[in-house]
C-alpha cells in the first residue's frame, strides 16, 4: 500500500515547510483545513497541548453539502467529479503520484467523503494531472467556505489525556495554527492512530486506488492488530 505512516503517528511540529509538496502538514504548526485522513477512524491522544492556538474542529460532510445545496445547487453535482489528488509519496510501488476520486460519493445511500484541498492543488506539479475547471474549483472554494462557517463546525481545545475519535468518512477535521513553547520538552504532541475496526460501511470503488483495498477489516490506514511497544518520540 505503499509508504503509509507507522501504527502510532507523532502529531507535532517539526519545522518542515507546509509549502513543500512532501511535508505533511500535521508536522507543522500551520492550520491544517478541513480534511480527511486515510483510515476508517482517527484516533488522537494528546500528551501536550501549544502554548496557545492548535485547536480542533469537526465538520459534518453531509451537513456542509446541505449548505453547498441551498447556497449553490447548480455547484454540487460538481462535487461528485472525480478531481485529482497529489498521494504526497504514499503511492504503492509503480503507482502513479496521484490519484483521482470525488470529494463526495453515495452508497447504500450513504454519503462518504474524502477530501484534502492542499492535495488537490499540489497535484498540479504533476503534468499529466487532470486540471480543476472553473466549475469544480468553485465547487471546492463553496466547500471550504460552508465548512469554515462556525455554524456549521464545532471547536474543541484538547487538553493532555483527552482523546478524540473521529469516523472520517462522514466528518471532517482541521486543526488552527499554533505557537509552541520554547522548551521542547512543553511543546504540542499528539498521537495519531489510524484504525480498521472489523465492521464498517462499504467505501466506493473509487477508494481502491487510495487505500488499497476497500474490504470492510482491512482498508486504508492500519488494522487495529499492532504491537503494544512503540516509539514515544517521533
Amino acid at each position: 500500500m505503499g509508504a503509509r505512516p507507522p501504527p502510532l503517528g507523532h502529531v507535532c511540529d517539526l519545522g518542515h515547510d507546509a509549502a513543500d509538496p512532501a511535508t505533511r502538514l500535521y508536522q507543522t504548526n500551520q492550520r491544517q483545513g478541513f480534511h480527511t485522513d486515510s483510515a476508517d477512524v482517527v484516533a488522537l491522544l494528546c500528551l501536550r497541548a501549544a502554548r496557545s492556538g492548535g485547536r480542533s474542529s469537526l465538520a459534518s460532510a453531509a451537513a456542509a453539502f446541505n449548505a453547498v445545496l441551498a447556497r449553490a445547487p447548480e455547484l454540487a453535482p460538481a462535487l461528485f467529479a472525480p478531481v485529482a489528488t497529489d498521494h504526497r509519496g504514499e503511492e504503492p510501488p509503480g503507482a502513479r503520484p496521484w490519484f483521482e476520486i470525488p470529494v463526495l460519493s453515495f452508497l447504500d445511500d450513504r454519503l462518504t467523503v474524502i477530501y484534502q484541498r492542499r492535495y488537490i492543488e499540489s497535484a498540479a506539479r504533476f503534468a499529466a494531472a487532470p486540471r480543476l475547471d472553473d466549475r469544480q474549483r468553485a465547487a471546492l472554494d463553496l466547500f471550504d467556505a460552508v465548512l469554515d462557517d462556525p455554524d456549521l463546525h464545532l471547536e474543541m481545545d484538547l487538553e493532555p489525556g483527552d482523546v478524540q475519535l473521529v469516523h472520517n468518512h462522514q466528518l471532517l477535521h482541521d486543526r488552527t495554527a499554533f505557537l509552541d513553547h520554547p522548551d521542547p520538552a512543553r511543546r504540542r504532541h499528539l498521537l495519531r492512530l489510524w484504525l480498521c475496526p472489523p465492521v464498517g460501511r462499504r467505501l466506493p470503488p473509487a477508494f481502491t486506488e487510495r487505500y488499497g483495498s476497500i474490504e470492510v477489516g482491512r482498508r486504508g490506514g492500519v488494522v487495529p492488530r499492532v504491537p503494544p511497544v512503540v516509539a514515544l518520540t517521533p
